[in-house]
């Protein structure tokens, strides 16, 4: 079996109409209930950048194939999905080359990335 575990950058715009109903989600915790990802939806929001444009863009640890296969109903609720890129190159990736399992867990491989976007736009919060 293989598992897949990167880190993705992933951009999105929330839906007309769903700003009300999404900071609802967050404030009462309940963003991504019944999903494996657990709290991962609540790190990503307070994680997450908004430019002037309206984009949010927030680095999120997936285990799926295809990239955020399990999050994708739940932040499809409320967002549209614009981009999903990998947010860091997988054969430098300890998980990916076999140096460490589930390294992304606690990897800080996109520390540099996440540390540039808290400088770009506003607090998506």
């Amino acid at each position: 079996m293989i598992i897949f575990l990167v880190r993705y950058l992933v951009k999105a715009r929330v839906q007309n109409g769903k700003s009300s109903a999404l900071l609802n989600a967050i404030n009462q915790k309940t963003l991504g209930r019944g999903s494996i990802a657990g709290d991962e939806y609540q790190h990503n929001m307070q994680q997450a950048r908004l430019n002037n444009d309206g984009v949010a863009t927030w680095v999120e640890t997936c285990f799926c194939d295809p990239p955020l296969a399990e999050e994708r109903p739940y932040w499809e609720t409320y967002f549209d999905l614009l981009k999903i890129t990998d947010a860091h190159s997988r054969r430098n990736c300890r998980h990916e080359n076999g140096t460490e399992p589930w390294a992304c867990c606690d990897c800080d491989c996109t520390r540099r990335l996440e540390e540039k976007l808290s400088r770009e736009g506003s607090s998506f919060l």
